[in-house]
């Protein structure tokens, strides 16, 4: 016999579907499911129990009432059980430098193409002991994922604000990932990203733009006093339901030495499908004296357990802990993002 609720092992079903390889399309159904059973009443849902007419409510299949029913019944749903079974492999170890990431500096709602609400996400990183969350939805150039234009940016601003005043200490930084334009201006109004904790910028469009173009496209972005994190930096795709895609070309030597001279961070990107920069560049990055930051780029609540994956990359380079800078108190980290505007 078990006493998992129904809405805990939805939920629990949904995030370790993200954990184990971002599923989310399937994991936001498992979600729906809990809000809809959450909205019932006590008196409503037990009449849907006794019924066993899950199917009837919008947003429950035959997947999710089987565990809602089985719940229900003090058994240990076959779904849940089975995702447990195929996520115990995850390994969440990665010796002292995993225990040192602070924060998390890129990370994705549903405002933009991301499956959760902030507080979701919020919810997340602060059950993981992460001290801040970064909140990086897409600029307007990027309308495939909805990225959010200034009237909507600024609304953002004003829900992190009031969340921020509900889960102190926790602090959830005001953010963007910028588009790099094609002439590596960033994409969104200058005064909007200097009101702004952190700014990532990343090329999205034309990734197969000849090298010394992208080379100086990259570089502008770089020196702009707006940017604080250079993006998956090559772009390259290795696995997934996108399929795979090679890297972009530019000169890695100058891109990073722009990188060094303005102080900017090489992002190194954790989810599967990118893990970016390539281990050779990486370490090209750190014989240069970079700093970088370990970004999980989740789009989901789940998905923010990827850090292991980037800091598994640094360890293998050798990068210090004080050079990623996700490592760093809250305070110090946003010195550095100041500095970038003096």
């Amino acid at each position: 016999m078990t006493q998992i609720d129904p809405v805990e092992a939805l939920r629990e079903i949904a995030y370790l579907l993200e954990r184990a390889g971002g599923q989310t399309r399937k994991a936001t159904a498992f979600r729906k499911a809990a809000d809809v059973l959450t909205a019932l009443t006590p008196a409503d849902r037990a009449v849907v129990d006794a019924a066993r007419s899950w199917t009837s409510l919008p947003g429950i299949g035959e997947s999710t009432a089987k565990v809602i029913a089985q719940a229900s019944d003090g058994i240990l749903p076959e779904y849940l059980a089975s995702v447990r079974d195929e996520t115990a492999s995850f390994d969440s170890q990665a010796g002292p430098l995993l225990g040192a990431i602070r924060g998390e500096l890129h990370s994705h709602t549903d405002a933009s193409d991301g499956y959760s609400p902030l507080p979701d996400m919020v919810d997340a990183a602060r059950a993981l002991g992460r001290e801040y969350l970064a909140v990086t939805d897409h600029s307007p150039n990027l309308r495939v994922a909805r990225g959010l234009d200034a009237s909507r940016l600024r609304a953002q601003l004003d829900d992190i604000a009031a969340l921020n005043r509900e889960v102190a200490p926790f602090r959830i930084l005001t953010g963007i990932e910028a588009d790099i334009l094609n002439d590596g201006a960033l994409d969104q109004e200058p005064g909007l990203l200097d009101a702004l904790d952190v700014v990532v910028a990343s090329v999205h469009s034309k990734l197969r733009m000849d090298a010394d173009a992208m080379t100086s496209r990259m570089v502008a972005a770089i020196a702009n006093p707006r940017s604080d994190i250079l993006g998956h930096v090559t772009g390259r795709l290795i696995a997934g339901g996108r399929g795979t895609r090679p890297q972009s070309a530019f000169d890695a030597e100058v891109v990073f030495e722009a990188c060094r001279h303005f102080g900017k961070a090489v992002e190194i990107n954790s989810r599967p499908e990118r893990l970016d920069p390539p281990d050779d560049l990486l370490a090209l990055a750190s014989e240069m004296g970079c700093l970088f930051a370990i970004d999980t780029d989740a789009h989901a609540p789940g998905q923010l357990e990827w850090t292991v994956h980037g800091v598994r990359k640094a360890m293998a380079t050798g990068i210090d802990a004080d050079r990623i800078v996700n490592t760093w108190p809250v305070e110090r980290l946003l010195d550095w993002t100041a500095s970038h505007q003096n």
